[in-house]
């Protein structure tokens, strides 16, 4: 009998693995299955769907980002430091300190990008520069030390409800749901999955390869920078060694999402599969008290056997 192709797709594959995985970890945990480890499992994966929605566009272009953790603990720092000054009212400092976390994390993402496009650097090294200048940015402008003491405007951003759904889930929601229109829906969207196929082809073709890639990169930043304020109002702090190994962790979700390393391949409802996947992994093996190396060991499985599969769809 022949399999329909939508349920060979990679989205239905990995959608199909979130459900096995988490028949399993019902199973071997009756703490698995409460309505309170439900949210709490979609607050932990909120900041890593957010920065993985970004990171998808940039490797669908081919290209990845090595410094959006460093990015999301300088623009939480940022944040926060900008909210507790009492130049204006404090919902107004607040506001701007939020605008202000934004602008830096597109500023940086747009100079990533620039240097990719226009001098045609690695991707990889110099995302790895600014992964490593973010991060000593941060500690030069903070000491080593959190700046705590936040507006309590502040955290309804990272702590705040609407309705009964908590925010960061909300706007994690949101971001897949537009960014999943944008990138089928409009020319934008054809151009990133073109730039990633081929981009010489692309170039002749008409498009613009340099304005996209650095306008992908430069989302990217702006949601690495959404992600920065929305982690500090959920702590109630801008911590200097926030988001360590966030990038890992981002890269590994839309790798299982299916995203092709070499680009041209990948989808946002593929990437939400795969932050959910890893989230319910790590909530599940914790609920089952395997301690946190073996964890990290069934991690990095995960990965190899989703860049396997990856090579095995290609051939």
């Amino acid at each position: 009998m022949k399999i329909p192709e939508r349920m060979r797709s990679t989205e239905f594959m990995i959608f199909l693995a979130v459900a096995l995985e988490c028949i399993v970890f019902a199973l071997l945990s009756p703490s698995f299955r409460t309505l309170n480890n439900f949210v709490n499992v979609t607050l932990q994966i909120a900041i890593y769907g957010i920065l993985a929605v970004g990171m998808t566009l940039v490797m669908i272009t081919g290209g990845i980002d090595l410094s959006v953790g460093s990015m999301v603990a300088l623009v939480g720092v940022s944040a926060a430091i900008l909210s507790k000054q009492a130049v204006l009212s404090t919902e107004i400092m607040v506001l701007v300190a939020i605008l202000a976390g934004l602008a830096v994390g597109m500023i940086s993402g747009a100079f990533s990008g620039f240097l990719i496009a226009r001098f045609g650097i690695p991707a990889f090294i110099v995302t790895l520069a600014m992964m490593t200048i973010c991060r000593g940015v941060v500690f030069l402008i903070t000491g080593g030390f959190t700046e705590g003491d936040l507006p309590a405007s502040f955290g309804w951003l990272g702590r705040g409800h609407v309705w009964i759904l908590p925010v960061p889930v909300v706007i994690m929601a949101v971001l897949f749901g537009s960014g999943h229109v944008v990138l089928t829906q409009t020319a934008f969207g054809r151009h990133v999955y073109a730039l990633g196929g081929n981009e010489e082809a692309s170039r002749l073709s008409g498009i613009r390869t340099h304005r996209v890639k650095i306008l992908v990169y430069s989302l990217n930043g702006l949601l690495a920078g959404l992600a920065g304020v929305t982690l500090a109002a959920r702590l109630g702090a801008g911590a200097p060694n926030s988001g360590l190994q966030y990038e890992l962790d981002v890269i590994a979700a839309v790798v299982v999402g299916g995203t092709s390393l070499n680009g041209g391949r990948g989808s946002l409802p593929g990437t939400l599969a795969g932050t959910v996947f890893i989230g319910v992994l790590g909530n599940g093996l914790n609920l089952a008290n395997v301690d946190p190396y073996t964890q990290k060991v069934a991690l990095g499985i995960v990965i190899l056997t989703a860049v396997w599969l990856d090579r095995i769809q290609k051939q």
